[in-house]
């Protein structure tokens, strides 16, 4: 069975790809609404990512020194 892919991962790298996108587009960054936006989205994202790491580890307790690994994935 393949590797479920993280749904959160495929969200930031598609945020990342559209703003960089939209800032070869549009040339200025200061101003553009929509760029701003989608700025936003992708700290909204990875702030989600961040919690989602750090409630794992906290979960793992003093497993964490001997499993490093599965608190990444």
């Amino acid at each position: 069975m393949a590797k479920k892919k993280n749904p959160i991962e495929e969200d930031i790298a598609r945020l990342k790809k559209k703003i960089a996108e939209r800032k070869a587009k549009t040339g200025k960054v200061l101003g553009d609404a929509a760029l701003r936006v989608l700025r936003k989205r992708l700290k909204r994202e990875q702030r989600k990512r961040r919690a989602l790491a750090q409630r794992l580890a906290h979960a793992q307790g003093k497993k964490k020194d001997a499993q490093p690994a599965a608190a990444a994935g």
